[in-house]
């Protein structure tokens, strides 16, 4: 879209308000019309991020297409229930009367995409916006440019300008936020969500945000160590480690570190081979500002296996950095790359305090838990998401509610939650009119204030 036709659609959205127009049922066709698009749209998608990201067909199908053909599937054949007004109990208080609670959108949303799984990441929030009724304004990332044309490709074939308005390069983020918005949905970097809430508090606008965080992942001497090395190789090196709920960082019993690092660089080589650059299974750094990050952040502790890189390719092999002074950056910065540090623990009442004086993580894993840290995680450590014995896998269930909390994010979505993020829910009470009590009115008497304190214990 031309740049001085999208400024004028935005100025019309911020100047109007209010939500699309689109009945239920119109909707519900809309996002079957797309999943079905999505399907025919395979191949584009998957040379869209090879050339992107230079991500495997299999890791697109996997953790983009997949999830969002389901989540797009879910939102059309939920979306009458989900739409529905609910009836609310009583109380003594307001007897006889009735109260249903609505769901109704709240107008305009802008939904903020990031670079790392373009097409999930900005598809999954735009279509549980405009499932609720919202019109969408959604800004795409320019890391990933191909993916960017291909999403505002098939977003304009199947709905209006009215509906869902893409923006590209043709404005960025400081001049998107310049337009006022009744809800801003963000997955990205904490610098980023700190600009927005700047910006969204000038109009009192709420905000959800999907950011990151040092994800730990703690293996204790209790764990099945060969199956936590698989399970860890996977879910860090998935795309590159650019995953904002990948394990960021290694928590490992001192018993057993030496026989886990081992277990973790054999697990390497059976996934990538002797030679990962040349696998074919490494997804590639979105540019070289993010490759030249990676490579500083290894510059010190000890290589226990990878390091290797192709500046070309602007690809890293799958790297775990041991040995590292307590201030590198490595345990201090989100690494969102292909580089595991390792820290040691050796007692339980240690490696509490190390998660504790920690920020509050998307997600924390833990292999080989007993019930005292099992109790730990579950009461007393706040983090977006407990996973025992596995890693990433949450993610893939629309059932459970994705987000952070405090500096990795507040809100969430996913399944219902990708529906009633976008909406306000808004009670409407209807009293009776010929049933009217007279004790609430005036003047009172000890008698009326003996009636309602009787009342009150029988209700």
């Amino acid at each position: 879209m031309d740049k001085g036709v999208l400024k004028n659609t935005l100025a019309a959205y911020s100047a109007q308000g209010g939500g699309t127009a689109a009945t239920v049922k119109f909707r519900q066709k809309k996002l079957r019309e797309f999943a079905r698009l999505l399907e025919k749209s395979k191949m584009e998608i998957y040379a869209a991020l090879t050339a992107d990201l230079n991500r495997t067909p299999m890791e697109t199908l996997l953790a983009e297409l997949l999830p969002l053909r389901d989540i797009t599937l879910y939102l059309a054949k939920k979306l009458p229930r989900l739409s529905r007004p609910r009836r609310l109990a009583g109380s003594m208080s307001t007897f006889p009367a009735s109260t249903k609670l609505y769901r109704e959108p709240f107008g305009r949303v802008l939904v903020i995409s990031t670079w790392n799984y373009p097409l999930l990441l900005s598809l999954e929030p735009a279509l549980g916006a405009y499932a609720a009724g919202n019109r969408v304004v959604l800004k795409l990332s320019s890391r990933s440019g191909n993916t960017a044309d291909l999403i505002a490709k098939l977003l304009n074939s199947t709905f209006s300008s009215d509906e869902i308005v893409v923006i590209r390069e043709e404005l960025s983020l400081a001049e998107t936020l310049e337009y006022r918005y009744d809800h801003i949905f963000l997955t990205g970097s904490s610098s980023t969500g700190r600009m927005v809430m700047r910006k969204a508090a000038e109009n009192l606008t709420p905000c959800t945000m999907e950011l990151g965080g040092k994800n730990p992942c703690v293996v204790t001497a209790k764990a099945n160590l060969r199956l936590a090395a698989r399970r860890i190789v996977w879910g860090k090196f998935f795309n590159a480690g650019q995953s904002c709920a990948a394990p960021d960082y290694l928590l490992v019993e001192r018993d057993v570190k030496d026989k886990l690092m081992n277990l973790i660089s054999a697990e390497i080589r059976r996934m990538y081979g002797d030679d990962p650059l040349e696998s074919g299974m490494l997804a590639a750094m979105p540019d070289k500002a993010a490759y030249d990050r990676m490579l500083s952040l290894i510059s010190s502790g000890r290589l226990i296996c990878g390091g290797n890189h192709h500046p070309q390719t602007l690809s890293i092999e799958p790297t775990v950095v041991d040995r590292l002074p307590q201030d590198s950056l490595l345990f201090s910065q989100e690494i969102f790359g292909p580089v595991l540090p390792v820290k040691e623990f050796s007692s339980q009442a240690e490696l509490m305090q190390e998660l504790l004086d920690g920020e509050r993580p998307l997600a924390a894993y833990c292999f080989g838990a007993g019930r005292e840290l099992k109790k730990f995680f579950r009461y007393s450590f706040s983090c977006g998401a407990v996973i025992f014995d596995d890693v990433l896998l949450h993610f893939c269930n629309m059932n459970i509610p994705f987000g952070g909390v405090g500096s990795s994010g507040f809100g969430s979505y996913h399944g219902e939650k990708s529906f009633t993020t976008f909406t306000h829910e808004k009670p409407v009470m209807t009293q009776s009119r010929f049933i009217d009590f007279p004790l609430r009115y005036p003047p009172y008497s000890r008698f009326m204030r003996r009636m309602i304190e009787f009342f009150s214990r029988l209700w």
